[in-house]
């Protein structure tokens, strides 16, 4: 007996033409896509499917919500002739504006089970500069808006345009909806995929995430890494914390990290943690400009901190202070923690060195400080200022420390 499922899948037929082989290209998406990472590829691979196939499609769409950080949501869009598919996201916000709440994707993630527009002819109820509008000046003849179904009622939208006179006929509609169920289950797998990429890839870096979706999960698990240090803390923030609103504090927190964090990323740094007000940065020696990278993005970090300070000044806040201290040297990167929850960070006497460099700031009275053996392995000890050997805490020798001079902060900047 067969069933209603096997019924969709079988060959269809256009009017008398050649048959659609609708099941071939649910074989395909079954089968044929396990060892293809990303959905904007099997999406681009599916559309040209269905076109020689005999579906008229020329433009087709996915909109998922992610978890991201910065992004709402993202887009996938294929057509016809473009060998990749263009993906955009769309910042947090969008779903409140006009534009949204007038589209066809707000009516399906809010239970439409279809929205289908004939764009050979406008009507009197469309909204001026809508999404129609554009189809049709783009030569689109029909247009339809469907739900791919995720587990836990998470609802996501694909759609399908044609440029063929006539847009699509019902023949053409039950191919493209019989493959909805496995496209969802497809997609929901790769989009969870890059979802666990991207939550790791949030809370602990790019790559302290790679290592864990490599498998490195288990407690001590870990490599040995020469690396250049940074560690940088925020000055008097437990005043701040107690005088100002949470809401402001936040605010501020935000912004320093964001001044701080960005140069550090955009030199090839990696951010380990954040520490309550303070982060935990290295530059792997593996990079021959490792060195030369973190003081670039101190430079840049230290431009962006005054920037904001000129910003909070403006509003009636008190500028932020800082302290930055800089080490080289190999370090355990790796897993530690209890037996349920661990950290993937960064241990060792360089880091410690690094720390107590960051501490010593406040009596130097300079808001950077770097080691001798930091100075030295970045051939800058004649432009660095010696301030002279310094007694930290649980070292037994003091440790030469050096500052920037004038001449080369300007040059980092």
């Amino acid at each position: 007996m067969q069933t209603s499922s096997e019924a969709m899948a079988g060959p269809l037929h256009d009017s008398g033409a050649r048959p659609i082989d609708s099941k071939g290209i649910l074989d395909w998406l079954i089968m044929e896509t396990r060892d293809q990472r990303f959905i904007d590829n099997i999406f681009v691979d599916l559309c040209e499917r269905l076109v020689q196939a005999g579906v008229p499609l020329a433009r087709a769409t996915l909109h998922f919500r992610i978890h991201h950080p910065q992004w709402l949501g993202a887009r996938i869009l294929w057509r016809k002739g473009l060998t990749e598919a263009d993906i955009r996201m769309f910042d947090y916000g969008v779903e409140d504006t006009t534009q949204y709440l007038n589209s066809p994707l707000y009516a399906v993630n809010n239970g439409a089970s279809q929205v289908r527009k004939n764009l050979e002819a406008a009507t009197d109820d469309e909204v001026p500069n809508s999404l129609y509008e554009e189809l049709r000046a783009d030569g689109f003849t029909d247009y339809v808006a469907l739900p791919l179904e995720h587990t836990l009622g998470k609802r996501h939208v694909v759609t399908f345009a044609s440029d063929r006179e006539g847009g699509f006929e019902t023949v053409h509609l039950e191919v493209l909806t019989s493959l909805l169920p496995v496209l969802a289950l497809v997609s929901e797998i790769r989009l969870k995929n890059r979802m666990a990429r991207t939550l790791l890839e949030t809370y602990v870096g790019p790559h302290a995430s790679e290592q864990i979706l490599a498998g490195a999960t288990t407690r001590g698990s870990g490599v040995t890494v020469n690396a250049a240090i940074l560690i940088c803390d925020l000055r008097d923030f437990t005043k701040l914390s107690d005088l100002w609103p949470r809401d402001d504090v936040i605010e501020l927190l935000n912004g320093y990290f964001d001044a701080m964090s960005e140069p550090i990323e955009r030199h090839g740094g990696e951010i380990l943690k954040f520490m309550g007000d303070g982060l935990l940065a290295i530059f792997p020696l593996s990079n021959p400009r490792a060195c030369e990278n973190l003081l670039q993005a101190i430079g840049e970090a230290e431009v962006a901190i005054a920037t904001l300070n000129q910003e909070n000044l403006a509003r009636g806040r008190e500028a932020l202070g800082y302290g930055i201290g800089v080490n080289v040297g190999d370090v355990m990167y790796g897993n530690i923690g209890s037996r349920r929850r661990l950290d993937f960070t960064v241990i060792g006497p360089a880091v410690n060195i690094a720390s107590r460099l960051e501490n010593l700031t406040k009596q130097a009275k300079r808001p950077v400080l770097l080691s001798r053996a930091f100075v030295e392995l970045a051939g800058r000890t004649r432009d660095m200022e010696h301030l002279g050997a310094f007694p930290v805490k649980g070292l037994d020798d003091p440790i030469d420390v050096f500052a920037f001079s004038s001449s080369t902060a300007q040059a980092a900047e």
